[in-house]
């Protein structure tokens, strides 16, 4: 069996889609192999990925369905993969220099672990370095019944080595054409793994587009986180750890459903109901958050934030975020 399956979604990314999978060549090896979906893509992205399996047959398969979203063809890749442990790396990312040969000497390891974190700069389309991510704040191995509170960490995909049969034997698959799919999947996953180790490496350079998102400027589709968080929370109950993970799922619902999303929809439009709509669902789905004993490890900035919101003071949060911009843009 390959020890590795790279997914790479494709669409409209004739642009990034050389740089990414430049990062991923090791012409040679043996034990991994690159799974481009091209998710009817509308530019030439379907063709350059034709391109780079015509010179690197051994390495590169390219499978073309259809528009689904980037669920849909991650969820594509996983069906076609035939490595031990999957990589999700999105078309307009890549890794850095000397990251894959050290992914896989990790994976040679064979410890038993089920996913393995790594970190990530993130940097904007001309390069400059934004932010360095650590996607686990605890190294070395753990579960999550040792280390609850990963159910706080970032939830991004790409930042972790996935053990296949995660996937395989749950039957769990990205949701398809929702925002915030990592968000909903990685925590289902998180319960189904045994030991998982965290790597204090960035392996991953996240590029920032101006499309992505967090930039997007149709506020109502952050109406979707709802959906994402009731999609963990359901299964939590049905797997019957609802109870013990409690605290840090709800948390996580304040962070992503208040901190997160109503402050995107608050910059975009400080007077739009949707803040309202987020903060009532939390409320009667969460009723008892403000006693949850996490609020207090938050920072400052974070706890002032929520207090606002609570208190529907929705213009002093546009006037508090806009300037902490003006302050990040003179820093820079």
């Amino acid at each position: 069996m390959l020890k590795l399956s790279i997914v790479v979604p494709i669409y409209k990314v004739e642009d990034y889609l050389p740089a990414c999978l430049d990062s991923i060549l090791l012409p040679g090896r043996e034990d991994y192999e690159i799974i481009a979906v091209d998710d009817g893509s509308p530019d030439r992205s379907g063709q350059i990925a034709e391109e780079y399996a015509a010179r690197h047959p051994a390495l590169i398969r390219v499978i073309h369905q259809p528009n689904g979203g980037l669920g849909a063809a991650r969820n594509t890749g996983i069906d076609s993969a035939k490595g031990e442990f999957l990589l999700f790396l999105d078309s307009d990312d890549s890794l850095f220099p000397g990251a894959l040969e050290e992914m896989l000497r990790e994976l040679e390891r064979d410890d038993g672990c089920d996913v393995i974190f790594f970190n990530d700069d993130q940097v904007d389309e001309n390069g400059q370095l934004l932010s360095h991510s650590v996607s686990c704040a605890r190294e070395g191995v753990f579960t999550l019944e040792e280390y609850p509170g990963l159910l706080l960490e970032l939830p991004s995909a790409c930042t972790k080595l996935w053990r296949r049969r995660l996937f395989l034997e749950s039957g769990i698959r990205f949701p398809v054409r929702l925002w915030f799919e990592d968000l909903a999947t990685t925590p289902r996953l998180y319960l189904r793994a045994g030991k998982m180790r965290a790597v204090p490496k960035a392996w991953l350079r996240y590029l920032l587009r101006q499309d992505s998102i967090t930039n997007a400027k149709d506020p109502s589709r952050n109406r979707e986180i709802i959906t994402a968080l009731s999609l963990v929370r359901e299964d939590y109950r049905q797997q019957g750890a609802l109870k013990r993970y409690e605290k840090e799922l709800e948390i996580s619902a304040v962070k992503h459903q208040l901190l997160f999303s109503t402050v995107r929809v608050n910059q975009m439009d400080p007077r739009s109901p949707l803040q309202k709509e987020l903060k009532q669902n939390l409320d009667r789905t969460w009723p008892r958050w403000r006693s949850n004993p996490y609020l207090s490890q938050l920072p400052l900035q974070h706890r002032l934030l929520l207090k606002l919101i609570d208190g529907g003071h929705y213009a002093a949060v546009h006037a508090m975020m806009a300037a902490n911009d003006r302050i990040k843009g003179k820093n820079r």
